[in-house]
């Protein structure tokens, strides 16, 4: 793809430094995107940012949350769930530009999304681990009937779980697969706020969070996380199958990182294929 020729390069923030906050940023410093530059960085643990940063291919600051508005044009945000307002409302109000992988959360803080639209702010959710995305868009511009996910995963992505804990679910020692939820896209994004990203976007893209339906399995017996979906609709009758395989947190799929950069990529270019 071409790029957009601009006189100043796209200045970059990420908050959150985990498996793939550090995944997205090592990418960036080494000049991977065209038009864009890292230019800052956050973490809880502000001293492993500091050892983290100096691995880069070019220097970054190491700030905290409130800093990074006034170093970047678009935050990253590749932190814990409750974080996200901290993180998106300065940019937001400075009609600046965010990248959101907590999307769960962003069912529980529609103040966010009507913050953007009042401000002219921007806020990005990149396709993630979501296979098809860009067919459900398109299918939502008609009549989608029905849209059915089950997500499986090696217990070790599910362990803690807020779903798991309340109801008091074992999923230690499994040795074939059990079921641990079924319900909607916004019951399963309280229950598991780390984990369920991709339904929450498809939700998002379709028929909304109530009419999403979804089944998740702890399932010993697989070593990526699979989702397969079925939808129906007035245009196509579809079916996505995804087996992801898990970054270093078992709990987020590799593929998330390099759907940010390709994303950004995009985003800079002249030649832009995809809905």
């Amino acid at each position: 793809m071409s790029d957009i020729k601009q006189s100043k390069p796209l200045r970059i923030a990420i908050a959150g430094l985990g498996a793939i906050g550090k995944s997205i940023a090592t990418t960036l410093a080494r000049g991977s995107v065209p038009g864009v530059v890292l230019t800052a960085v956050s973490a809880k643990n502000q001293d492993r940012a500091q050892v983290f940063a100096h691995t880069l291919a070019h220097p970054v600051k190491v700030l905290s949350i409130g800093e990074l508005e006034k170093e970047a044009d678009l935050v990253i945000e590749c932190a814990p769930a409750a974080l996200l307002p901290e993180i998106v409302e300065p940019f937001l109000k400075a009609q600046k530009q965010v990248i959101v992988l907590s999307v769960g959360a962003l069912l529980f803080h529609p103040e966010l999304i009507e913050m953007a639209k009042k401000e002219g702010g921007i806020i990005h959710v990149p396709t993630g681990a979501l296979i098809g995305l860009d067919a459900m868009i398109a299918a939502a511009e008609g009549k989608i009937h029905t849209v059915r996910m089950i997500t499986r995963k090696p217990p070790n992505g599910l362990a803690g779980a807020p779903h798991l804990v309340e109801n008091n679910i074992s999923i230690e020692g499994l040795t074939e697969p059990k079921l641990v939820f079924t319900g909607n896209a916004r019951d399963a994004a309280k229950g598991f706020p780390a984990n369920l990203n991709v339904v929450v976007a498809l939700a998002l893209s379709g028929v909304g969070p109530e009419n999403t339906l979804l089944e998740i399995w702890a399932d010993p017996t697989v070593v990526r996380n699979t989702h397969s979906i079925v939808v129906d609709s007035d245009a196509a009758k579809f079916t996505m199958t995804m087996e992801n395989i898990p970054s270093e947190n078992p709990k987020t799929g590799r593929i998330v990182a390099q759907s940010v950069i390709a994303l950004l990529r995009k985003m800079q270019s002249n030649f832009r294929v995809g809905t």
